[in-house]
């Protein structure tokens, strides 16, 4: 069975305009997803209904097979086994120090001091940045505020971690550091779906890919197959890389 699907999920913005037409597609536990598009395709919209931020037009989500709830226990629940992390960092850290940030979340869940101290220590080191609990969040690199925002989701111990373009706009070093970080996060037992514009570097890293042009799914299936159909990317308006 899936751990997360969609079925029929339809999205229109205020004033009509249609952000998701009739997606349908499953997460698998384990398997990274890489969801790819040009800018405008609906990516972003897509993972925000994957966490309950947007609620859908039409269509449903299942998690483990049922329909996921919209009132305050649904979501709060649902939103325990499903993390998202923003591709802006500055959308999501707002505390005074990362300690206080990545502390946010389970302080709401209403766990103990000692629980919560625990998950923040355990998150600031599952991302190597212990030594930057005391910083200000302003005062980070643009890198280690990714690092902060995905500890934030991390502390909450999702089954899926959500992350919108995780390595736009980090240097090549940076960038791989990131990558392995999430295979450790995977290796733990979380399962990785993430948006891209960086088509090699899904290639390499997603299991499976999704395909996305205006509000629609393209294609799906095994990355490697996907991902190097030149006919295919480029009915997604990508290219596609050597196989």
């Amino acid at each position: 069975m899936s751990l997360l699907s969609a079925e029929g999920l339809a999205y229109v913005y205020p004033g009509g305009v249609p952000a998701l037409i009739d997606v349908d597609f499953s997460i698998e536990r384990g398997r990274r997803l890489a969801i790819l598009g040009p800018n405008g395709a609906g990516k972003t919209t897509l993972l925000l209904h994957l966490n309950g931020t947007l609620r859908p037009s039409a269509g449903r989500l299942l998690l483990d097979g049922a329909a996921v709830g919209w009132d305050r226990a649904g979501l709060l629940a649902w939103r325990r086994r499903v993390g998202l992390v923003l591709q802006d960092a500055d959308d999501q850290l707002f505390a005074p120090t990362v300690f206080e940030d990545v502390s946010f979340g389970p302080m709401n869940l209403g766990l103990p001091p000692t629980e919560v101290e625990a998950r923040v220590n355990e998150a600031l080191a599952a991302l190597d940045i212990a030594d930057l609990s005391a910083r200000a969040p302003h005062m980070l690199s643009f890198g280690q505020k990714k690092r902060a925002a995905i500890a934030g989701a991390v502390a909450m111990r999702p089954e899926i971690l959500l992350l919108d373009e995780p390595t736009a706009g980090l240097d090549t070093r940076s960038a791989r550091r990131l990558l392995a970080t999430l295979e450790a996060l995977e290796a733990a037992g979380t399962t990785l779906v993430f948006t891209t514009h960086d088509v090699a570097m899904a290639h390499r890293f997603a299991h499976d890919a999704l395909l996305f042009a205006d509000g629609r799914i393209v294609a799906r299936g095994p990355a490697a197959d996907v991902l190097t159909d030149a006919a295919t990317m480029d009915r997604a308006g990508l290219d596609a890389v050597e196989g």
